[in-house]
């Protein structure tokens, strides 16, 4: 369970479950560790890792689609090489044999007024 977990684990056990997917964490591991430290708070808050770049509602069913990994990461990492939040990039992205650019929010404005 990932509360019973501390930073370092859940790096370790997302990055190996992660990049079998073609996913890896952005390079810039202070940002990463961050960003999984609110994970975790969101997790401890909502009983689920909601996004840390977004705001959640606290209703798991209305923040289905901001769930970590959230249901933007593909065509994000697809698109930019890179989520919304920046924790999750694409190989190239890394090396950065591609710009890394602006990533514009893409859910939806309803998804968002609580």
């Amino acid at each position: 369970m990932v509360c019973n977990m501390d930073t370092a684990q859940l790096y370790e056990n997302l990055k190996k479950i992660q990049e079998a997917k073609g996913y890896y964490f952005n390079k810039d591991k202070d940002r990463v560790f961050d960003l999984l430290e609110a994970l975790m708070r969101n997790k401890e808050r909502y009983g689920y890792m909601a996004c840390p770049c977004r705001l959640a509602s606290g209703d798991r069913e209305a923040d289905r689609d901001i769930i970590c990994p959230c249901v933007y990461r593909t065509p994000d990492v697809k698109e930019f090489g890179s989520c919304y939040c920046s924790l999750y990039v694409s190989q190239a992205w890394n090396d950065e044999t591609i710009a890394h650019q602006y990533v514009p929010e893409r859910r939806p404005p309803e998804k968002m007024a609580f």
